[in-house]
């Protein structure tokens, strides 16, 4: 298995955080809620993470067999003023990019927490989600203009309809993404060593989306149910 990490994280980025790592199945430092890790202790916390749960990804990646590129790269953005966050993306070869922000890493509490966030963003790529939401996207405007053609619409009014359907294409299935991409993180998580219950922890501590209409993503509490039902399924 090849694994790479772009490790661009930078002392300052990571010197105020406060998070406490827990014990990962090799020893990891700890630390009690509420002081802050070292930048040295991050960045071990974050590689260990990646040692483990990278090569689990692409094993998932390549048994799922949907011939998608399984050769992920972990990048970690260290602007200190981006905001707590992970995405998935592709490069220009195609080739899987996980990114994580310094805030995100720093806002975790433990190694689990780290393992199910990069566990879930995995998921969506082997999910091949992006390609799949660029069709829901592009079929919706395609239809949305459609509508507002034969309803006599001119050009600028089919071009705001087709705006509004690739939006609502867009998000029409974002929660079940979601919902799906929790599910196979958890499986992740799980073979990866880690304990994705504990890791979904995380859930509790960021804003309570709800279920709105079109939201992007579904409720916290839906998540966690998400994670405890993939793991009874898992015979834990």
């Amino acid at each position: 298995m090849r694994w790479r990490v772009t490790l661009v994280l930078v002392a300052a980025g990571l010197a105020a955080c406060d998070v406490g790592v827990a014990p990962a199945p090799q020893s990891q430092p700890t630390v009690s809620q509420g002081q802050a890790l070292s930048p040295e202790q991050a960045a071990r916390m974050f590689t260990q993470v990646v040692r483990q749960v990278e090569p689990v990804a692409e094993h998932e990646c390549r048994r799922q067999g949907r011939g998608v590129n399984c050769d992920f790269l972990i990048a970690v953005d260290p602007n200190p003023r981006a905001q707590p966050n992970a995405f998935q993306s592709e490069d220009e070869r195609g080739r899987p990019v996980l990114t994580f922000t310094a805030s995100l890493i720093g806002s975790v509490r433990n190694a689990d927490e780290m393992a199910f966030v990069m566990g879930h963003e995995a998921a969506h790529h082997i999910a091949n989600h992006l390609t799949r939401q660029r069709l829901n996207s592009a079929t919706a405007a395609e239809i949305f203009g459609g509508l507002a053609t034969l309803t006599g619409g001119g050009a600028s009014e089919v071009a705001s309809a087709q705006e509004l359907g690739a939006v609502v294409g867009a998000r029409a299935y974002s929660k079940d993404f979601e919902l799906e991409a929790d599910q196979l993180g958890t499986v992740i998580t799980y073979r990866a060593g880690f304990d994705p219950l504990r890791g979904a922890e995380f859930f509790t501590r960021i804003p309570d989306p709800g279920d709105r209409f079109l939201g992007s993503h579904p409720p916290n509490a839906a998540r966690v149910e998400t994670v405890r039902r993939t793991l009874g399924a898992l015979g834990v």
